[in-house]
């Protein structure tokens, strides 16, 4: 089912083991976020007579661009926006892009967010404007921010991932967070752990275990619901942050 927010009509595709492409659809138009492989999204556009018109990417992982190639043999006017800063490893990107950028998609005024730290150019893309009018502003984060968690921390230090997480928790507390990994239950199960009487973060986990059990997705999150039940978010100093992801990485869930 899609989850429209305002005016934007997002759908879920869930492949591989947890990833999930999202798909932003207005009209007979659509840009795809993240394409880990071709064939679903091929079908899920085709099933609806949709036309490929953009591929965001947030980095460069192969679980997020392992699609894209394939995609532009079926869409070859598709667009790819990219960091530029990963044109060596995302080359076939079409508009490259830095922090701090705006551009015009589908009708929405589209700002990326650098937001480093899992990989070392990764961006985000933030939605709070369509057709000259404000709406429910949503943002496409990639591995950065999960549900209750945080992306691991490959090429970037935890530093970077801390201020990574001060820029998105600046934005409005209604944005809905499109990250792209349904990692929500073990990330609220690892945070019982550190407060195993944080009533706000059982009651999620409760909700999210239901969700699951029926098979349905725990995403996409909100900022609002982020502050209350996401240790990484809340921490105060690069310190607190550096133990929380240590802590993460070591925890046998």
């Amino acid at each position: 089912m899609p989850s429209k927010n305002n005016d934007y009509e997002i759908h879920a595709l869930p492949v591989l083991q947890d990833n999930i492409i999202w798909l932003w659809v207005e009209g007979d138009q659509a840009v795809v976020v993240d394409p880990a492989i071709s064939e679903p999204v091929e079908n899920w556009l085709k099933a609806r007579n949709l036309n490929l018109l953009s591929v965001l990417q947030t980095h460069h992982h192969q679980d997020h661009i392992g699609g894209t190639e394939s995609l532009l043999k079926q869409w070859p006017a598709a667009s790819v926006i990219a960091s530029k800063a990963d044109l060596h490893r995302i080359p076939f990107q079409t508009i490259s892009v830095a922090d701090g950028d705006e551009f015009l998609l589908m009708g929405a005024s589209v700002k990326v967010i650098e937001v480093i730290g899992h990989t070392n150019a990764h961006v985000a893309y933030y939605l709070s404007e369509k057709n000259n009018e404000k709406t429910n502003p949503i943002l496409f984060c990639g591995d950065t921010l999960f549900a209750a968690g945080c992306g691991r921390l490959f090429e970037g230090t935890a530093e970077n991932m801390f201020n990574s997480f001060q820029r998105i928790n600046s934005l409005p507390s209604n944005t809905k967070i499109y990250c792209a990994h349904e990692y929500t239950k073990l990330n609220l199960q690892w945070a019982t752990t550190l407060q195993p009487d944080n009533l706000l973060i059982k009651e999620r986990l409760k909700k999210v275990v239901n969700k699951r059990a029926q098979g349905e997705l725990s995403l996409p999150s909100s900022l609002s619901e982020e502050r209350k039940t996401n240790l990484f978010i809340q921490a105060k100093s690069v310190k607190e942050f550096t133990a929380l992801r240590q802590n993460k990485d070591n925890w046998k869930g």
